[in-house]
């Protein structure tokens, strides 16, 4: 018999469809358990080398009750969600929506920018997200150039707040070696290690596919992995 509670899907009204997609099933994007993922539409920053311009750029398709549907349909298949985007902390109705999640019984990893500190601390606050991938997009010299957004200090908010709390986090960076040198990296996990981040950084290759929001070339330059300093754990993602 499940143990988790069943969900009254008419708590939330259908709200004008911020979800691009669904991903029904993962192993990947969030460690250790088995999860969905809620793409949501819409992102206040442009990386060129964004692999979803389609959401980025696109409507939603599917309502938030549309969502808590599928969910009701996966209570004892899944234990998690992955809310990724697109920027999902821009969906107004976020807080609700995961309250919704939590009542199902499920985990919430939130895939984040970092740009809406308030909204993030809003979640954590009221223990209505579990684990949170935050991408570090690019030192602060070169945030502005790279995303087209110039809020690197409410990152930086964000950034604070999760260490501060000691909460469960990864910080993550992708990287194109002709938008960030060795330098810029190295820039990056100083900045961490100095705040107090004591976790695993994460930093992922860009690999490469047609169509990026900014038709982003194949990498040319190359980038010399041992000149990183030794200062905290590092993964590779998506290095041959």
């Amino acid at each position: 018999m499940s143990t988790k509670r069943e969900f009254n899907l008419s708590r939330i009204a259908p709200i004008n469809k911020p979800i691009h997609s669904i991903t029904k099933f993962t192993t990947l994007d969030y460690p250790h358990h088995l999860a969905c993922i809620f793409w949501f539409a819409k992102c206040n920053m442009a990386c060129p080398y964004c692999y979803n311009p389609h959401i980025v750029k696109g409507h939603g398709t599917q309502s938030t009750d549309e969502a808590l549907k599928f969910l009701q349909s996966r209570v004892d298949r899944l234990d998690s969600v992955v809310l990724s985007g697109g920027e999902c902390t821009l969906f107004p109705s976020i807080e609700a929506f995961c309250q919704s999640i939590k009542m199902m019984g499920f985990k919430i990893k939130l895939d984040t920018n970092g740009s809406n500190p308030n909204v993030l601390k809003t979640l954590i606050d009221k223990k209505l997200i579990d684990y949170v991938a935050l991408d570090y997009k690019a030192p602060s010299y070169k945030f502005e150039t790279l995303t087209k957004n110039k809020d690197f200090e409410k990152f930086t908010q964000s950034l604070d707040y999760l260490i501060k709390e000691n909460f469960p986090f990864e910080a993550r960076t992708t990287l194109h070696s002709d938008l960030l040198s060795t330098e810029d990296i190295n820039t990056i996990m100083l900045d961490l290690y100095q705040r107090g981040y004591k976790n695993t950084y994460y930093l992922q290759n860009y690999l490469h596919v047609d169509e990026t929001l900014g038709n982003t070339k194949k990498q040319q330059n190359k980038f010399d992995l041992r000149l990183l300093p030794s200062i905290m754990p590092i993964e590779l993602r998506n290095f041959g």
